[in-house]
């Protein structure tokens, strides 16, 4: 299904609300970090409001893009003048320099932060969007700081990640954060089978979708392989007061391995399992927060899987990385090896 207008959009009912009021008081501008687990929409949010901001046709505040005039034909295809996006290209773990500064030679006479700061070619606005935030390494990073806290008047910049832990300090304090929320209930049943495509009984549905704690892209993938299996055993590891770091890096390795030896698909394994640790563990927070108690093991167990989200994306040894991560995951350690942790 191609979410086409905001009437077709599953769910974020707030944020939609947030954005149209935003733009009918004419104060929707600046810099902005969209958070949330993988597949919740956050970027078919950001594409149907640059369409809702380039079209030629009707004007924003109505937040009805027609979808068929010059201006949002281009935002879909990702040809409009006036929007820029930059991501992770497939075969680097990061987003380059290049991309946002111009390569070496003509630094800051192309790439992301120049082209933010030209003049509209079209319309009245600019839309500029990093799709991949969470791949953003510190020097990059700190390029952007400059771009996100004096960005143009007329520019709406977006960046695009699964959470706020994931991004440096120095980013967030420059960007409005939008949270996107899990699907629940229904609408959770309908982004899994309209967008997803998933033909499944309800309750298996949801039954993934609590296994991989709200991550749409995980519960996909366990409800196509049914590897609902792997990750109900592995999230009974996480649960367990001291899991055997022996089982668990057995576990992981296998799953892994199942992935074949194409080097992207086995990290994308890894990255699910480390994905759904990150998920299972702010549940675990959530909960222990709502009866007023906090649990350093908790905290520690969810760093070490932040941290190897980030050593996945870094290409770090796959063998060595899981004995590691099982190994700080039963002694809740925070896994904090200097520049690669």
């Amino acid at each position: 299904m191609t979410i086409k207008s905001w009437d077709d959009l599953i769910g974020h009912d707030e944020v939609r609300r947030w954005l149209e009021t935003a733009i009918r008081q004419q104060r929707l501008g600046g810099s902005f970090l969209f958070v949330g687990p993988t597949g919740v929409g956050k970027k078919t949010v950001a594409l149907l409001l640059a369409q809702t901001l380039l079209c030629d046709r009707i004007s924003p505040e109505r937040m009805s893009p027609c979808g068929t005039c010059e201006g949002c034909v281009q935002v879909v295809s990702a040809t409009h003048p006036d929007l820029i996006i930059i991501k992770k290209p497939e075969d680097k773990s990061t987003i380059p320099l290049d991309l946002l500064i111009g390569r070496p030679e003509v630094r800051m006479q192309e790439g992301f932060c120049r082209d933010v700061r030209l003049r509209p070619f079209r319309g009245g606005r600019k839309i500029a969007m990093i799709q991949d935030a969470d791949f953003l390494n510190e020097e990059g990073a700190n390029c952007l700081l400059k771009t996100l806290e004096e960005p143009p008047a007329d520019a709406v910049i977006i960046l695009v990640g699964t959470s706020e832990q994931r991004q440096l300090p120095t980013i967030r304090s420059r960007c409005r954060t939008i949270r996107f929320a899990s699907p629940r209930g229904k609408d959770a049943l309908r982004l899994m089978r309209e967008v997803r495509g998933i033909e499944a009984e309800d309750k298996r549905i949801l039954e993934a979708l609590e296994l991989s704690a709200g991550d749409v892209h995980v519960a996909a993938e366990m409800l196509r392989t049914d590897g609902d299996q792997f990750y109900q055993s592995i999230r009974e590891r996480f649960a367990e007061i001291h899991p055997d770091p022996i089982s668990l890096s057995r576990m992981i390795t296998e799953h892994v391995d199942g992935a074949g030896k194409d080097a992207s698909k086995r990290r994308d394994a890894m990255r699910d399992v480390f994905s759904m640790a990150v998920q299972y563990y702010r549940g675990v927070m959530r909960m222990d927060a709502a009866k007023q108690m906090v649990s350093p093991a908790t905290v520690a167990r969810l760093d070490r899987s932040i941290r190897a989200l980030r050593e996945v994306d870094r290409s770090a040894n796959q063998s060595t990385l899981i004995e590691c991560y099982a190994s700080d995951i039963a002694t809740a350690t925070t896994g904090d090896r200097g520049e690669i942790g």
